[in-house]
């Protein structure tokens, strides 16, 4: 009995540290942005405002016949405008003319924030899907853009897309959107909207961490009893349900097509969406469930690597081997919010009892991590069919690059080493931004140069 209570205080003993980390690092976010607001000099604000703006449109006019490289974010992330102008890829965007940094939702499924994506370019309001809407239990349409931000998006104008951790996802899936003419109104669409696709510590076949967060790993879709992600579960029910503007203004969800406010639900919405029997969590129509090995597993199913795409990816890595076992790569260069899961991903075994997430499944082969991904998801798709892929070691190793081809590279970083915080990456994160900007304007290349004896098209 004694032994029991033990093991039960243990438990809650270690959810309760791992709450308290990952309030910190959400605190930490919020502070740094509303810091930075209150430190500026109101008049100074609203000059640099005004001065941003007139560069904006200076570059808009000096750069309308460069393809955008549009910067996706990742799960809890944001775009640009949200948390007082903090920039989730730490201004990585000032980098080039003509870069795009949409805000999707930041806990919403990987289609969900896919088709927020398309509208987000080429204008409109956000629709969902009748059949996806029905079956998920929300609203149909959702945000409406009055203008795209790159209306003429089509074949003839494909564009660049970076996406960081689940961000790789969403591109993915908007790929395999378009080569499907998934969107009404817009039957012309295919794969070759797309340009270029550039993997940032990508989620492409999900990581072990879901299961030390709460997802179940029997089926890679119910939260257990007690668990982080039941504690995530509730603020956010919460949180959408008070629906405080300016705090929604400032940082949101992205839950919106749900209806789960206090307005539109009312005591008794909210008791639904708590006992699981309405809302996002209780339809399976939110990101960690994309993130699941069995997840991905879905959702790769059905995406391809199209033959006229260029792919790059960059799979960060925060575990080292020493005498057969792998740990940690050092305390210093790790985020100390990261460090406990760096080591928890490094130990973790699937239970013995449960039927393996695939066929060929080995625990250390998921063992090197960055706290957050495992380092075999980032590099390709694998899973369930594994695509053509080649490991770069010098940069020369995939010049010319050839499309249809996952090209990889194994970098020495922690989750989130090339986002927020641009100074804890140093050189290296001008290194990795430089690189892949360079990649999309210089290598990158649809169009068959013309010859000096050719007679153009």
């Amino acid at each position: 009995m004694i032994v029991k209570w033990w093991v039960t205080a243990l438990q809650w003993t270690e959810l309760f540290v791992s709450c308290l980390v990952h309030l910190s690092y959400g605190l930490y976010l919020f502070s740094t942005a509303i810091a930075g607001d209150v430190l500026k000099n109101p008049s100074e604000w609203i000059f640099k405002q005004n001065l941003e703006a007139e560069e904006e449109k200076k570059e808009t006019k000096s750069s309308n016949d460069l393809p955008p490289i549009v910067l996706v974010h990742g799960i809890f992330g944001f775009g640009k405008g949200r948390l007082g102008g903090l920039s989730y890829f730490a201004g990585a965007e000032k980098k080039d003319d003509r870069v795009l940094v949409p805000d999707l939702g930041s806990l919403t499924s990987i289609y969900d924030r896919a088709r927020e994506l398309f509208y987000y370019l080429k204008g409109g309001q956000v629709d969902y899907g009748e059949e996806h809407s029905k079956t998920c239990g929300h609203s149909q349409f959702g945000r409406v853009y009055e203008q795209g931000h790159y209306p003429e998006w089509d074949e003839h104008h494909p564009i660049h897309f970076v996406g960081h951790s689940a961000g790789a996802q969403v591109v993915r899936v908007l790929q395999q959107m378009l080569a499907d003419k998934a969107f009404k109104g817009y039957e012309n669409s295919s794969e070759n909207w797309v340009l270029s696709i550039t993997s940032l510590s990508g989620a492409i076949n999900g990581t072990t961490r879901t299961y030390l967060d709460g997802m179940q790993p029997e089926d890679g879709k119910s939260l257990m009893p007690v668990c982080l992600l039941q504690l995530c579960r509730i603020g956010v029910i919460v949180y959408e349900w008070l629906d405080i503007p300016w705090l929604k203004d400032y940082y949101n969800f992205g839950f919106d097509h749900f209806s789960m406010t206090w307005r539109k639900s009312g005591i008794w919405g909210l008791l639904d969406c708590l006992l699981g029997n309405t809302g996002p969590f209780s339809s399976g129509d939110w990101i960690l469930l994309d993130l699941t090995i069995q997840g991905s597993i879905k959702l790769n199913s059905h995406l391809r690597t199209f033959p006229q795409t260029y792919y790059f990816s960059y799979a960060t890595k925060r575990t080292t081997e020493v005498m057969g076992a792998t740990i940690p790569s050092g305390i210093l260069g790790i985020h100390p919010l990261l460090f406990i899961r760096v080591l928890q991903m490094s130990q973790w075994r699937h239970p013995q009892d449960v039927s393996p997430p695939y066929k060929g499944y080995r625990d250390e082969d998921w063992w090197n991590n960055d706290g957050a991904l495992n380092t075999i998801s980032m590099t390709h798709p694998r899973l369930p069919v594994e695509h053509p892929s080649h490991l770069v070691v010098k940069d020369s190793d995939c010049q010319p690059l050839q499309p249809g081809i996952w090209y990889y590279k194994i970098v020495e970083g922690d989750h989130v080493l090339f986002v927020v915080n641009r100074a804890r990456a140093g050189v290296q994160f001008d290194l990795i931004y430089d690189g892949i900007f360079e990649r999309c304007r210089k290598h990158v290349l649809r169009k068959t140069p013309t010859l000096p004896n050719q007679v153009p098209e």
